[in-house]
């Protein structure tokens, strides 16, 4: 054990926790291309166990599992926050969401009543991209901001097909929201679908909507295949309430969950698809990841986060801990990758093979993971900080994890913060499920663990809370809910 500790003890030294995470000394395209096109792909409230690659018994995900093994199968990689609002906020900025004041627990209110949003201060991909003439494309689900000043197209989007947030939200008064997401029709959830800044169609067809944002994709595709392009596609499900269209409607052996799991699969086989008739594979990289981890709460409407811990809303391992797959044939090396990485990467890494230098005037938290992706080479990624709101409640750094605090309970009448004091210490390579606490073993590493928490919170300064420009603030908890 005094050798783990040494080695602790030595890589806490090599730990970054500012803005020179990012390299970037030249402007060199890393990928080899000149202003490759770039699709990331974002499932809503997939668990890290819902692909069949990553050892799902009944979902067939096919199209998804080609690409894993074509390009990277990443074992620990991370969303950047276990809700969807603040996780969205980390991968298009490459900013961990309290320093935009995009971390709320929104649970407490209808995100439809908010007034703010996604500061237009903040950098996204998109904005960067735009620098290089990169044709930009958000499709999907949004979730940081509907009104006018913090809608995609305020962001660096071109075009905008989607829905402002959540597919479960402007339910009628006095619907019970757990009963309509596990029984769902389309009546109760009067979500808006719109195109740029219009709103077409209210309530949007939810059962032909990962059908028509996989059209959008492809039609964008097309349109500008003499272009770089960056499209954004995220997927309003598998977040509740689930619908599929009639091809895949009764296909999976798990019901309706594993049906819309293989839609979006689907979805992903036709992109793929486009891209090789427009002989675009060579000069795209794609990703697949999700935004959190499964709403357990919804039971066999809600997903699997495998052998790991809890789900959605949690700093266990569950709740962001997510599949990802890299995809760029004779760029992306394949293999299968133990290094941790995190959606905050997305932004550095993107803009590095774009041959795009970030701005040094803010403070980033995303690690460019180029050369893992096209030589296997080490992430300087150490460290993984799990916030719940505007506090950590847990710190990974290589194996160990440290729990300060746990949500437990949670989307019930039990639901409750619990301190621990001392925190729980698990080794994540032996114990991936956060089964066996070995604290009373390991009062060193705690020690170490303390100095990271204190070195991060010294580059955290207080912004205004985006999230709580509202005139009336809900408090209606988990019948109201949506993350």
């Amino acid at each position: 054990m005094n050798k783990l500790i040494k080695v602790f003890a030595g890589s806490l030294l090599s730990a970054s926790i500012c803005s020179c995470n990012i390299n970037t000394e030249n402007n060199v395209n890393a990928g080899g291309i000149e202003k490759p096109n770039v699709i990331v792909i974002f499932a809503d409230d997939m668990g890290y166990g819902d692909m069949s690659s990553y050892g799902h018994p009944t979902i067939i995900t096919p199209h998804l599992d080609r690409l894993a093994h074509e390009g990277q199968k990443w074992t620990n990689f991370y969303a950047s926050n276990s809700v969807c609002t603040p996780s969205r906020t980390g991968l298009l900025t490459g900013r961990l969401p309290i320093r935009s004041g995009m971390c709320s627990d929104n649970r407490r209110v209808l995100f439809q009543d908010s007034k703010g949003g996604l500061p237009q201060t903040e950098i996204t991909i998109a904005k960067l991209l735009k620098q290089k003439n990169y044709k930009t494309a958000c499709i999907g689900k949004w979730h940081l901001g509907h009104l006018e000043g913090f809608q995609p197209l305020d962001h660096g989007f071109d075009s905008y097909f989607g829905i402002p947030y959540s597919n479960d939200m402007d339910r009628p008064e006095g619907v019970n929201a757990r009963e309509v997401c596990n029984n769902p029709d389309i009546k109760y959830f009067n979500v808006p679908l719109m195109r740029n800044r219009d709103i077409i169609e209210r309530p949007a067809d939810q059962n032909t909507i990962t059908k028509r944002y996989t059209e959008e994709t492809i039609d964008f595709i097309r349109k500008n295949k003499q272009s770089p392009f960056f499209i954004y596609l995220a997927h309003s499900m598998p977040h509740v309430p689930l619908f599929a269209s009639e091809d895949f409607d009764g296909t999976s052996s798990r019901g309706l969950y594993g049906d819309v799991i293989q839609e979006i699969d689907w979805s992903v086989g036709r992109i793929i698809e486009t891209l090789k008739e427009e002989g675009l594979d060579k000069t795209t990289l794609v990703v697949f990841t999700s935004d959190n981890g499964p709403w357990l709460v919804f039971n066999e409407n809600g997903g699997s986060a495998g052998l790991l811990r809890d789900g959605k809303g949690t700093s266990y391992e569950g709740g962001m801990r997510e599949p990802a797959v890299f995809w760029w044939p004779g760029k992306v090396k394949p293999g299968v990758i133990q290094q941790i990485g995190s959606t905050l990467d997305l932004f550095p890494t993107i803009n590095k093979i774009a041959g795009i230098e970030i701005p040094n005037d803010r403070i980033y938290d995303g690690y460019d993971i180029s050369d893992v992706l096209f030589n296997h080479r080490y992430s300087e990624r150490k460290n993984i900080f799990y916030y719940h709101g505007e506090k950590v409640f847990a710190i990974r750094h290589e194996n160990w994890k440290i729990h300060y605090k746990t949500l437990e309970n949670i989307y019930t009448s039990e639901a409750k913060f619990v301190e621990h004091d001392p925190p729980m210490l698990f080794n994540l390579a032996t114990d991936p499920s956060e089964k066996y606490n070995v604290a009373s073993e390991n009062p060193d590493i705690i020690k170490s663990f303390n100095k990271i928490l204190a070195t991060h919170l010294k580059t955290i300064k207080p912004v205004e809370n985006q999230l709580e420009k509202r005139d009336d603030i809900e408090k209606e908890g988990v019948e109201k809910s949506s993350l």
